[in-house]
């Protein structure tokens, strides 16, 4: 694990991303507190924490110009109830691929008012009962929810179904006691991944042909199993690795393309928030 200090704040890449904001990338640092951010001055407009072992969404300053939060692959279990007091502008938040279980584990969030763009994709929340109607009536200003925009008849469904604060206490409790396969309590999982030896590298080959079909996947789910793929190198059943028929080289190609573009891996939750948010006045339309 490392420790997110003001020196590692300092030295870490910070530029302009496609909106033109200014970004802090903290990406897959190992980190699993916040903390020290109050060295960043408030000069950013996102801050990426990505792929670290974050379990607390906590210990944040007052960060005034902060608008998104990136922070997909991490281990989140809570957040803290007055994040909002700390973050009173942040609209963008991606929480994809953590560890939230039950609904009321987002209520922290309606602290947030400026929220607008939400990720819970990957967590054990999206498969509870009635989950996008609890999300969307608890954050009236949500207008995107796992890369879907938010439709007015969801709205009014969401207003509907929860019309009574009993409705909405009985939802929370059918939550907690509603059982997901491969759900695990959360102290047990860290115990077990504690005992748990790391898994072995991906090999090249593995890492080429996972690229070439992230370059190709048309859904976010996709995106994401693969994503897992190539950080665990347990490659899915599904996919072939290139043998000697010609095909290692197009899969080879497609990774050079991918190198050239970047320095680093595409972080596809950054890709799709801008998109979204350029398209923003067809959000209004649709809503």
């Amino acid at each position: 694990m490392v420790k997110l200090t003001a020196d590692l704040i300092w030295k870490s890449p910070h530029f302009f991303n496609a909106l033109k904001e200014r970004e802090l990338d903290l990406r897959g640092n190992k980190i699993a507190v916040i903390e020290n951010l109050g060295a960043t001055e408030d000069q950013f407009d996102t801050i990426d924490l990505s792929d670290n072992e974050i379990v607390k969404l906590e210990n944040f300053p007052y960060l005034n110009r902060l608008g998104t939060l990136l922070i997909n692959n991490n281990r989140i279990t809570r957040i803290n109830p007055n994040i909002g007091e700390f973050l009173p502008k942040l609209h963008s938040l991606v929480l994809t691929n953590n560890r939230l279980v039950n609904l009321v584990e987002i209520d922290p969030l309606v602290s947030l008012p400026k929220l607008q763009f939400l990720s819970l994709l990957d967590n054990n929340i999206t498969k509870k009962p009635n989950y996008r109607l609890y999300v969307i009536h608890k954050l009236k200003s949500l207008r995107v929810l796992d890369f879907k925009k938010v439709k007015a008849k969801e709205r009014l469904e969401a207003e509907n179904l929860f019309s009574s604060k009993e409705v909405e206490e009985e939802a929370k409790k059918e939550s907690v006691k509603t059982f997901t396969p491969g759900e695990v309590p959360n102290v047990l999982e860290v115990a077990e991944e504690q005992q748990t030896p790391k898994v072995v590298a991906p090999t090249p080959e593995q890492i080429i042909a996972i690229k070439a079909a992230i370059v190709n996947s048309q859904t976010l789910e996709e995106v994401a199993r693969l994503e897992k793929a190539l950080k665990t190198g347990q490659l899915p059943a599904d996919l072939k690795i290139p043998g000697d028929d010609g095909g290692a080289q197009s899969v080879q190609e497609k990774d050079d393309k991918m190198t050239s573009d970047s320095q680093k891996e595409p972080n596809f939750e950054t890709e799709k928030i801008e998109e979204l948010r350029k398209d923003e006045p067809d959000l209004m339309e649709e809503e």
